[in-house]
């Protein structure tokens, strides 16, 4: 992106922050430029001076959702320090900020996008930030003595993959309770094979 004025900037941000309700309530297929042109109080010609397509615009928003997503794991997880319960704490802000972030979730879930070479890039990424942090808690939880980890690689592998299975469960459930239930309950499952006797 060419340099940009702090004006220019703002502008740009209120473009995402609009099309990011839009998409979230439309869906990226049925969302129009007019319509986010619209919402923002311009023109379309205006929209186009700062995106060049639907596509630029929804990558804007993934990549926001994105930090969001990153920034909020990493604040929550940071003030923990027993590695099971670290575990337990991604597990439940991962869910609940995925099932607030629908542009981002619809993006990593969504067979649509498979032709939207920056989703694909934006998925592998995304897999391997998420990989390193629960390798890194794995990590810290064999220094003390809490896991017994042969394989970290793997084991992380499986545990994401895991809760990949259980994420549209998890995402369309409204009560909080019962998804926290089944996050402790495939916790404990884990813990059983990791934890020492």
């Amino acid at each position: 992106m060419r340099d940009i004025t702090e004006k220019q900037k703002e502008v740009r941000d209120i473009i995402i922050d609009v099309a990011r309700n839009i998409f979230a309530h439309f869906g990226f297929r049925k969302t129009t430029m007019d319509e986010i042109a619209r919402a923002t109080h311009k023109g379309k010609s205006s929209i186009y001076h700062y995106f060049n397509s639907k596509v630029d615009i929804f990558q804007a928003v993934v990549e926001k959702e994105s930090k969001l997503l990153k920034e909020e794991i990493s604040k929550a997880v940071c003030r923990i320090d027993d590695p099971q319960n670290e575990l337990r704490v991604y597990v439940i802000t991962r869910m609940r900020i995925l099932k607030r972030l629908g542009n981002f979730y619809s993006a990593l879930k969504d067979e649509y996008f498979e032709h939207y070479s920056f989703i694909e890039k934006m998925r592998e990424k995304y897999f391997r930030e998420e990989t390193k942090l629960v390798k890194d808690i794995l990590n810290r939880g064999v220094k003390k003595g809490i896991f017994i980890v042969e394989d970290f690689e793997l084991t992380a592998f499986s545990m994401i993959t895991a809760l990949k299975g259980f994420e549209y469960l998890w995402a369309t459930e409204n009560d909080v309770s019962k998804t926290d239930k089944s996050i402790d309950c495939l916790l404990s499952i884990l813990f059983k094979g990791i934890v020492r006797a």
